[in-house]
């Protein structure tokens, strides 16, 4: 007996070596990991405070010798625009895309989960089978459809479909969670006397918080980085976003300076950077909120 209580707590303190040992690895591996995934954006910084192309070509090391905002200063004006004008235009597309995205793509994921109708699985094996079509194939009879209707030099093809469903990605996910939400607390609603719309709002959407955030989240990070689709359909440089008037200081055929476009760079990240930690505190209130407790 004596010796398997000796042997317990050399036991327990192996144990809890392994387990420090484990975590310290862990931690170790993470903030390298970090380290090498934000690198990147701290070089970016970094360089948009030298002086020339020489000195950011010159080293990967981010700390300039000389900081100074000239670039800053210079490269707002630099595209002979103010670059207030395409940050502006960005978060015209942005916000209503991001509204209709998460208005339609609730309320189709909620038919799709929750009504029984002819042709249900049909419209929605077709539905997913969009998910497999690369956009380069869609932009030819979209660019054509959208000329004809004559939405080109606007920003109706880049918001109009989303408030139609047109992510279909969003409304796969979102379908996949209502699926998962007791129907007993809709029942108890309904007896209350809420119809379908006021169960979906009251009910449904607290619940589905997490996914809801989420879609809104990628439909902003993404659309803020969007190029390609203003790039078709607007050809009035008063009216390109963000994207586009970077493109504008980098298309000089006399050099430019790298410095002002890593400045504008930063400036046009730093909003979704911002809606994207304000993000997850929502995140972590949806999953609190939408916990089902028996």
């Amino acid at each position: 007996m004596a010796a398997v209580t000796q042997a317990k707590p050399k036991y327990v303190m192996r144990r809890k070596t392994r387990s420090f040992l484990s975590t310290c690895f862990r931690y170790i591996v993470l903030i390298l990991v970090g380290i090498l995934m934000f690198y990147p954006m701290l070089w970016m910084f970094g360089a948009s405070l030298k002086e020339n192309n020489n000195e950011i070509f010159a080293t990967i090391n981010f700390i300039p010798k000389h900081p100074s905002l000239q670039a800053y200063v210079k490269g707002w004006t630099a595209s002979g625009f103010n670059f207030g004008v395409f940050m502006l235009n960005t978060y015209k597309v942005v916000i209503p895309k991001v509204i209709g995205t998460v208005i339609s793509s609730v309320l189709t994921a909620y038919g799709f989960s929750r009504f029984e109708f002819i042709g249900k699985k049909a419209m929605f094996a077709l539905m997913m089978s969009t998910l497999f079509l690369p956009q380069v194939v869609l932009n030819v009879p979209q660019f054509l459809l959208f000329t004809s209707w004559g939405w080109v030099d606007t920003y109706k093809p880049l918001i109009v479909p989303t408030f139609f469903a047109g992510e279909a990605y969003f409304v796969f996910m979102l379908t996949q969670f209502m699926r998962s939400v007791s129907r007993e607390m809709e029942e108890a609603a309904e007896i209350d006397g809420c119809n379908s719309l006021k169960r979906l709002l009251y009910v449904v959407v607290p619940v589905v918080k997490p996914a809801v955030v989420s879609c809104a989240l990628f439909q902003f990070m993404w659309s803020s980085n969007d190029f390609q689709g203003p790039l078709i359909y607007v050809n009035t440089t008063a009216k390109y976003t963000a994207s586009l008037g970077l493109r504008i200081i980098a298309d000089t055929e006399t050099g430019f300076e790298w410095n002002q476009v890593l400045a504008l760079s930063v400036i046009t990240i730093i909003p979704t950077l911002i809606v994207f930690f304000a993000a997850q505190d929502q995140f972590v209130e949806g999953i609190a909120a939408g916990g089902v407790k028996g």
